[in-house]
């Protein structure tokens, strides 16, 4: 769904908008809301509905769900009148795992596909974790992880989209936050996150707020 800001405001940024919900639902506040506030710094935003856990589906369907969101935002750039090389992706909680796979799980594109929009690079620009679930192994938001990747999921697996391990040099720069005090999601996921986007050299904004 797209939010798009007023002309005289508009900046030409864009950003993709992943809610929340353990990957068995979108939670309504962290769509429309964090889409709306967006429009009022002249951002462009784009609130993605994914398939979910909740309805039978697995890894890699969200994943393919916000690459393809990515990949669309750039191929209509002209239409809602947004630079194709500012396209950010945004999520919290089981959505900020949602946009930190992206940020670590891209490709450039299919430059002979028949789909413009299968032509596009899926790597966003830029992430924006709230409060984001990051890791499958120990830290992990279990409900998130059984809505994900089902009831036994091989190491291999666990280990593909615990993302802290899977930053490289190539993954774009960060915006994270978490608070002290979340019961739901552990405070590690985005301590981690934060070291290995500083060990692999990409900048980050790190914010962890008491409450």
């Amino acid at each position: 769904t797209p939010f798009l800001p007023e002309a005289e405001k508009a900046t030409g940024a864009a950003v993709v908008v992943c809610p929340g919900g353990g990957y068995g639902g979108l939670a309504a506040h962290e769509g429309p809301d964090y889409a709306l506030y967006l429009n009022q710094q002249g951002i462009a935003a784009f609130v993605l509905k994914y398939r979910l856990g909740s309805q039978g589906y697995r890894h890699p369907i969200m994943l393919q769900d916000a690459a393809r969101a990515v990949r669309l935002v750039r191929a209509r750039a002209a239409d809602w009148q947004v630079d194709p090389k500012r396209v950010g992706i945004m999520g919290s909680s089981a959505g900020g795992h949602l946009a930190s796979t992206l940020v670590t799980h891209f490709d450039a594109g299919k430059p002979e596909a028949d789909d413009p929009v299968e032509r596009q690079s899926s790597r966003p620009d830029l992430g924006i974790l709230c409060y984001p679930v990051i890791s499958m192994g120990p830290n992990t938001h279990e409900g998130s992880k059984a809505n994900l990747l089902g009831k036994n999921p091989s190491p291999e697996l666990v280990k593909l989209l615990s993302n802290e391990l899977q930053v490289t040099p190539q993954t774009p720069p960060c915006f994270v936050w978490h608070t002290w005090e979340d019961q739901a999601v552990k405070l590690e996921n985005t301590l981690d996150f934060a070291a290995a986007l500083q060990k692999a050299g990409v900048p980050f904004d790190l914010h962890v707020y008491q409450k």
